[in-house]
């Protein structure tokens, strides 16, 4: 009799996580497989996956500030109080930057979480040094400042603490309506106008966030967290971000009508990006979760990346070409004209910055005769 070789279900994803695989880090030249004992292990797996447990890493980085030249960007300064993100949106184009840390952008990236449990002390110092030319900070800008860990470590509270002691402004980017938790400095720094609040709303159907980005907020709650900012005086926008063509995309004019009646200022969108390793996380996640619209999504995202999966050029990369990103173009200035949404974010103020605020004030010299 001819011998075969058994063939076995591949394991499946760990629930209540964004991503169904982990990719190989791109700089590393040995990768390790699944392998069979003969035990059955890999069946058994693909039945009942062990939950995948959340792991902390302290991060020992000694700067607070990170920075970028970016044309595509409107700002070029951030501070990020977490690398990784809990929330497992699966299309998060920060998951390939893990991998300059040793982790895979698949499930590592969602589970292996680094903290800057100093970013409070070394933000202060940053904001010190001589020559510092103040300019808004983004909080948010890679990872979410408010991701489930934040709760216990509130690094981002600590940062917000000390960007109202400096008087510096601050922009901030977030999925998560826990945010209110820190409302009391929020409204502070709304009161000099130092703070803006952009909610990212990537659906507003709540099976498909779940499956998406399953540790975020939900939907409703986000809506919910965007008007009780807006009624506590806090400017606050929307972002359509990112729209996936064929996936969420006809869901555009729904999320920017629902964020105007729940009070956002501003609104933003940013077409699917898929840098790295990001290509095949997205890919088994649609291969798993949509195989029904796998091909027809993949083939438009390809369309508006003249024939790849991602473009990398500026100019270009957050908007795509062709056709297809054109009529998105088209779509959502004319569902943000309809909605009343400001052309121009309001600026926020600089001139209030002051590097030493904890110094006493200066005494007026009088002369004695």
């Amino acid at each position: 009799m001819e011998a075969t070789t058994p063939t076995h279900r591949r394991p499946a994803p760990p629930r209540g996580r964004g991503a169904t695989l982990n990719p190989p880090v791109r700089f590393e030249t040995q990768h390790a497989a699944a392998f069979d004992d003969g035990w059955g292990t890999l069946d058994a797996l693909a039945e009942a996956p062990p939950p995948l447990a959340t792991t902390l890493i302290r991060d020992s980085s000694r700067s607070a500030i990170s920075w970028n030249d970016s044309p595509d960007l409107g700002f070029d300064r951030a501070v990020n109080p977490y690398r990784g993100c809990e929330h497992g949106c699966v299309y998060c184009f920060a998951r390939p930057s893990h991998a300059y840390l040793g982790f895979s952008p698949g499930l590592d990236f969602e589970s292996k979480i680094t903290f800057k449990p100093e970013i409070a002390r070394l933000l202060a110092r940053e904001l010190q040094r001589p020559g510092y030319v103040v300019r808004p900070i983004v909080l948010g800008s890679n990872t979410d400042p408010y991701q489930p860990v934040e709760r216990r470590l509130q690094l981002t509270r600590a940062v917000l603490e000390v960007m109202l002691r400096f008087s510096h402004p601050v922009a901030i980017v977030s999925k998560s309506a826990a945010m209110l938790r820190d409302l009391d400095l929020l409204q502070a720094l709304a009161a000099k106008r130092l703070v803006r609040v952009h909610l990212s709303i990537t659906t507003l159907d709540p099976k498909l966030a779940r499956a998406m980005e399953p540790r975020a907020a939900s939907p409703a709650r986000r809506l919910q967290a965007l008007a009780a900012l807006a009624r506590a005086g806090i400017p606050v926008g929307v972002l359509a971000a990112p729209m996936i063509p064929g996936l969420n995309d006809a869901e555009l004019e729904r999320i920017l009508a629902a964020a105007a009646s729940a009070g956002a200022r501003h609104a933003g969108y940013v077409l699917l990006r898929l840098p790295h390793e990001l290509r095949e996380v997205f890919a088994d996640w649609l291969a798993t979760h949509r195989p029904e619209r796998a091909r027809h999504v993949l083939g438009l995202i390809r369309e508006t990346r003249a024939g790849k999966l991602n473009e990398a050029a500026f100019h270009r990369r957050f908007r795509g070409d062709g056709a297809y990103a054109d009529l998105l173009a088209q779509r959502f200035a004319a569902a943000a004209r309809k909605y009343g949404f400001e052309s121009r974010r309001a600026e926020l103020d600089a001139s209030r910055f002051s590097p030493y605020p904890d110094a006493p004030p200066a005494r007026q010299l009088t002369l004695a005769l």
